[in-house]
């Protein structure tokens, strides 16, 4: 029998040439573009795993805090809801000036970082007495704990602390008053470039042959990443010099 086309055939033949034309010059298109894939960026300095995990250990208090110790701060009299963080936790002073969140039998507060434990297990905390009454009971002695970093409330931008015997021929610079751990600390030097500056257990940043006469331009990185830059710094040995501004709240 022989085939007669109607209109009907002629118009589903034209849809189709059309549809196959439609995904060709797609598929072409796809083909002659170049595709642009985004980085994963991680934010210098920010730790790995969690960002502010939860610790657990525990708590114990010395009579003879007072706000100084091995992160060099000064006496704060003012201030007593400090803490001497164990060894490990403690880092080198990596933890120094952190303000961690305690949670004890009786309650939740927040302790500054002023000193190290050595010996104290990991996750301990050697807390001043005013601090471990309201987590305890001063009798208790000894109590389970967990803790983690907090960003608090902080009046100011962060400050500079220049060593005593420090000069342009040897410089060590600390800084306080920050909302957040710090993880790096650079300076610009006379090349432009910055420069990153070793840390010491005591808590200073120190540059063995100096960072010039000044005034000194900083980079200050805390632990998740954010970043300070800070210039016209004057040497001011033995005094704090103000900073223009301070970290945002963490994690």
């Amino acid at each position: 029998m022989q085939y007669r086309s109607t209109r009907w055939d002629w118009l589903i033949i034209l849809v189709s040439v059309s549809i196959g034309a439609f995904f060709a010059q797609n598929l072409l298109f796809a083909a002659t573009n170049t595709s642009i894939y985004l980085p994963l960026v991680n934010k210098a300095g920010a730790p790995a795993g969690p960002s502010n995990p939860t610790h657990s250990g525990e708590a114990t208090y010395y009579n003879e805090a007072n706000g100084e110790g091995n992160c060099s701060f000064d006496a704060s009299p003012q201030d007593l809801m400090i803490g001497a963080l164990n060894h490990v936790d403690y880092a080198d002073s990596a933890l120094c000036g952190a303000f961690l969140e305690v949670t004890g039998p009786k309650a939740t507060i927040t302790i500054r970082v002023v000193d190290q434990c050595p010996g104290c297990p990991a996750g301990d905390i050697d807390l001043s007495p005013q601090a471990f009454a309201q987590i305890a009971e001063i009798s208790a002695g000894r109590v389970p704990i967990t803790w983690r970093i907090v960003s608090p409330a902080i009046s100011g931008p962060i400050r500079y602390r220049f060593k005593e015997g420090s000069s342009q021929w040897w410089t060590a610079v600390q800084i306080r008053n920050h909302r957040n751990p710090i993880a790096k600390v650079e300076y610009r030097n006379s090349g432009g470039q910055f420069v990153v500056v070793a840390r010491e257990s005591y808590n200073y940043f120190v540059e063995p042959s100096g960072m010039g006469p000044g005034p000194y331009t900083f980079r200050i990185t805390d632990i998740y990443g954010n970043s300070l830059i800070d210039t016209g710094i004057t040497l001011a040995v033995g005094q704090e010099v103000a900073g223009s501004g301070q970290f945002p709240v963490g994690p």
